[in-house]
């Protein structure tokens, strides 16, 4: 983001791969294993997030999960003002969501408005069993009423911060509170 810079380390590789860990872990655990379970990330780092989930628990536990990518661009309350040509990254879900159970998957939770389109859109295409949400920061500052179920770290920020996973080749690499700067 323009005029922002970095302020404080969140998270190095090493933490955040520790992170990634737990929160598999946690699923596995509070889902009694992986049956009927399925990973939803939303685009576009809730995606690579996803990826590195699944990759954990199918290392935990020896199984294929299936991994669904959802873009939620058209059912965001606030289309209009993002631009007159949004960049529509497309879903990719290539199996039923009808009586699944869902983690939903996105990086960073915030205001909830993502999620609540997210599921919006999932509802749209089936009734799952039900939906969790798994982040890897939850910086606090919610307009809607919704929570995570997994959590990486969890880290009050104000308005005027923004928090920065840098994740590449499928390896997150570090996750960065930023403020705007003198610029």
């Amino acid at each position: 983001m323009a005029n922002y810079e970095e302020k404080t380390l969140l998270m190095d590789e090493a933490t955040s791969k520790r992170a990634v860990s737990r929160i598999a872990y946690e699923i596995v655990e509070r889902n009694r294993g992986t049956e009927n379970l399925v990973i939803i990330g939303i685009q576009t780092k809730g995606v690579s997030l996803a990826k590195l989930i699944i990759k954990k628990i199918e290392e935990i536990e020896g199984i294929k999960l299936e991994l669904g990518s959802l873009d939620i661009t058209f059912y965001r309350d606030d289309l209009t003002r993002l631009s007159k040509h949004p960049v529509v990254a497309g879903n990719d879900i290539a199996f039923s969501i009808e009586d699944k159970k869902i983690i939903l998957v996105d990086d960073v939770l915030y205001s909830g408005r993502t999620i609540r389109a997210a599921m919006e859109e999932l509802f749209d295409m089936g009734r799952p069993e039900k939906i969790e949400l798994a982040v890897l920061v939850d910086r606090g500052n919610r307009e809607l009423p919704i929570r995570a179920d997994y959590i990486g770290k969890d880290v009050p920020t104000s308005h005027d911060e923004y928090i920065d996973v840098v994740i590449n080749d499928d390896k997150l690499e570090k996750v960065s509170i930023c403020g705007k700067g003198d610029n």
